[in-house]
């Protein structure tokens, strides 16, 4: 629950503050163009969060940079020979007139629409295909995963999520996979999956949480780095 608010500027970056009733100190940075937020123990006062933010100055920046780009290049018209990733590929637009179908042809992503489909139907299209991508991968991914960890999901789905790739209800053992995924690695849908599996284990990202992902995936932190140093927003992780 919040208990207050304050604004900082921090060498020339706005930041917005909200104090919680909470442990750790929570730093994000949001779309389109990288606002800066900060969720704070109600424990600190402004210098401290001052000095958390000084001290990942060079992260945020990278983030806002990627966003604003991000975002001048997100803004697809659906037209022919844009570019468009798939499972971390970058593939060429091709469009078709015909039955509705998507699919990818060597570095190509084809899609075929019916007759005066206009570009916000296409583009209706090709999330719906992306969200079965994750969906079709997902049941394998936990098949090989939940033996290992020693717990299962009562449920999974498949949304969009502004800020976060993963997340995970332990009560509920419920996992939501953000639909992006599908535009990375595969190997970054994984290291979702063991991450949100693991948090059924450990609820927050202390040192037990740490110790047993490195047990189950030792790559997970160039995996980690991997899906920060995208457009979503960085987990606040202990060193």
């Amino acid at each position: 629950m919040s208990t207050g608010s304050s604004y900082l500027t921090v060498a020339g970056i706005d930041v917005d503050v909200t104090y919680k009733d909470i442990k750790n100190l929570h730093l994000a940075v949001y779309p389109p163009m990288g606002r800066v937020r900060v969720a704070a123990p109600t424990r600190l006062d402004d210098d401290a969060i001052r000095l958390a933010v000084v001290q990942r100055l060079p992260w945020i920046k990278q983030q806002r940079e990627q966003l604003q780009s991000a975002e001048r290049q997100s803004k697809r018209e659906m037209l022919a020979g844009e570019s468009h990733y798939v499972w971390g590929r970058r593939l060429r637009l091709e469009l078709y007139t015909g039955r509705s179908k998507v699919e990818v042809r060597g570095s190509r992503l084809s899609i075929s629409s019916p007759v005066g489909a206009d570009a916000p139907e296409r583009r209706a299209q090709l999330e719906r295909w992306y969200r079965k991508q994750v969906r079709d991968a997902i049941p394998a991914i936990l098949d090989r995963w939940q033996p290992t960890i020693g717990r299962e999901v009562e449920a999974w789905v498949v949304q969009h999520m502004r800020t976060k790739w993963g997340t995970c209800n332990p009560e509920r053992a419920r996992i939501i996979f953000n639909i992006e995924l599908a535009k990375k690695h595969p190997s970054c849908l994984e290291y979702i999956a063991v991450h949100e599996l693991t948090h059924l284990h450990e609820r927050t990202h202390n040192e037990r949480f740490i110790s047993l992902m490195d047990g189950y995936l030792p790559t997970w932190r160039a995996l980690r780095d991997e899906l920060n140093g995208s457009t979503l927003a960085q987990e606040d992780w202990p060193e």
